[in-house]
């Protein structure tokens, strides 16, 4: 047998040590490019820079002395802060050259099966938390104030305000920024940590409570183990947007401490504040953290967890 060639063992080819790094580059770059933390940053500064652009068109059209809670400002509010959000990650997308459906809205699915069915899922849900209140004597529907267009109109106007909400909220709390920082520290930390600001966020609508605000924080959990389960956020979206219309539109109640215009009936929540969620609405009663367990059990039913092949 003839001697090793170049490279064997007797002539191992010498070793390409890598090139020292420096401090500014290990700062801000890793093995994947640009760090988790300082995509998120320049993330956020295109999103403020873009709501900063809506809102300075907006003012020309808008009079945003009425308050954020009157039709126009609601529908303002919520179609900008999607478009900022889901605008800033299209640019980060061609930054990061990776398709921008990876970050939780595939458009190919959108408004497909899962959409639908989270939709009822959140009908379904608000229904029996608005049931159980009302067995313990805490709900009553009263009678109807809209009826023919009005009520067609005011229905039409919630149910594409609330798709929006759910848009601009999903994608804000478990879209890009969920999808970067996982990244950096793994999906359940970032989704623990962004869920704690999902509900500290919600601290800011007038009658928002403790209670509340913990409840939100175990729907943002809920609703990122969705998007572990069905590998985006389209059943979430919907399930958000038909659990807001039920609370604001059908029951006629506080969604997170806002009373709105044009809701169904007169309804009226009375009782003890455990049972009701007092001012802030039935999301702070003790009844929405058993429907939210059940949500639980229902996500992982309906999508149980693949298991990955070795």
């Amino acid at each position: 047998m003839g001697p090793d060639a170049p490279g064997g063992a007797l002539f191992p080819e010498p070793r390409r040590e890598k090139p020292p790094q420096h401090l500014l580059t290990r700062l801000f770059l890793s093995e994947r490019g640009l760090r988790a933390g300082w995509r998120l940053l320049l993330y956020a500064a295109l999103a403020l820079l873009l709501n900063f652009s809506f809102d300075l068109l907006g003012s020309l059209f808008l009079d945003f002395s009425r308050g954020f809670t009157s039709p126009p400002m609601l529908s303002f509010e919520e179609i900008s802060g999607f478009a900022s959000v889901y605008l800033a990650a299209l640019l980060m997308a061609r930054l990061e050259h990776r398709p921008a459906g990876e970050y939780g809205l595939p458009l190919p699915r959108a408004f497909s099966s899962r959409f639908w069915i989270g939709a009822f899922l959140g009908l379904c849900e608000i229904s029996l938390l608005m049931g159980s209140i009302a067995l313990c004597g805490g709900y009553s529907f009263g009678s109807l104030m809209l009826r023919g267009p009005l009520l067609v109109g005011w229905a039409c106007f919630w149910m594409v305000l609330f798709i929006f909400v759910g848009l601009y909220e999903e994608f804000l709390f478990r879209g890009y920024t969920q999808f970067t920082l996982a990244e950096g520290i793994g999906f359940w930390p970032a989704a623990i940590l962004l869920s704690l600001f999902f509900g500290a966020v919600h601290s800011w609508n007038p009658g928002e409570d403790w209670r509340g605000m913990a409840e939100i924080v175990v729907t943002g959990l809920v609703f990122a183990f969705a998007l572990k389960r069905t590998g985006n956020l389209w059943l979430a979206v919907g399930w958000h947007a038909s659990f807001d219309f039920g609370e604001t539109f059908l029951y006629s109640v506080p969604d997170s401490g806002a009373l709105f215009p044009g809701h169904l009936s007169n309804a009226s929540l009375h009782g003890p504040v455990w049972l009701t969620g007092g001012a802030v609405g039935p999301e702070a009663s003790v009844f929405a953290f058993f429907t939210m367990g059940l949500s639980v059990l229902v996500i992982h039913l309906l999508y149980p967890a693949q298991k990955s092949s070795t």
